[in-house]
Parts: structure tokens; sequence; C-alpha cells
């Protein structure tokens, strides 16, 4: 069982910049295709970024696409979501969630059915 642990959210004032973090309890985290998803209370939860196992390949939602940033640190087992430029429309629950892919370089899911593991959520409220 793979326990995930976000970090990082807050308030913030619009245009202003947040990185959000992902403990994961795994050593062998490389092996595991990370996303950030987010909620917003009466809605689906959505994919805002995605990194495959390898981070060979990466995932943006259109809505966040120059603005946020994942990336992940193996060797701490922590995967990161950079946000810069935010808008009162990005505050929402942020979430991370994993899937191990071992051996694809590539598969990045994009629904949250596809992901095995997820964590608490962090609170990002951006404000006007």
């Amino acid at each position: 069982q793979v326990q995930l642990v976000e970090s990082g959210g807050g308030l913030v004032q619009a245009g202003g910049s947040l990185r959000l973090s992902c403990a994961a309890s795994e050593r062998t985290f490389s092996n595991y295709a990370v996303g950030w998803f987010r909620r917003v209370p009466g809605k689906e939860r959505e994919i805002v970024a995605a990194s495959s196992a390898s981070h060979y390949s990466t995932y943006y939602a259109d809505s966040v696409k120059g603005r946020f940033t994942i990336s992940r640190d193996n060797a701490q087992n922590t995967v990161y979501l950079q946000m810069n430029s935010l808008k009162p429309e990005d505050t929402a629950v942020y979430y991370c969630a994993a899937r191990r892919t071992e051996g694809s370089l590539h598969y990045t899911p994009r629904v949250s059915r596809e992901y095995d593991y997820w964590g608490q959520g962090t609170q990002v409220t951006v404000s006007s």
C-alpha cells in the first residue's frame, strides 16, 4: 500500500505562485506514474497534470498549460506541482495520485479511475 501525503497548499493572491509537494512512502516511486487532480465542490474531480513513471512524458490540462509544471525527485520519492500565475478559478482541493506502471515509459494516466493510490488533498485558495 502506497501512502501519499500532499503539502504546500494555502491562500495566495491572483498572480501568485505555490508549489505543492506529494511525498510517497514507496521507495521505488520511479516506477509509478503520478497525477495531480483538483476538485471544486459540486464538480467532478479533474486532471491537472500527470507524469509517466520515468517522467518521459507529461500531460497538462489546457487550463493550466504554461502556468503549471509537474516535476519529480525520485530519489526523494516526491512529486511537485509548481503553480504560477494563479487565478481564482484555480481554487480547489488538490490531490496527488499514483499508479505503478513499471516498464512503461510513456503511460500517463489522465483519468482518476486509472490511479490506485490517492493522497488526502491540500486546499489551494486564490483570492482576486
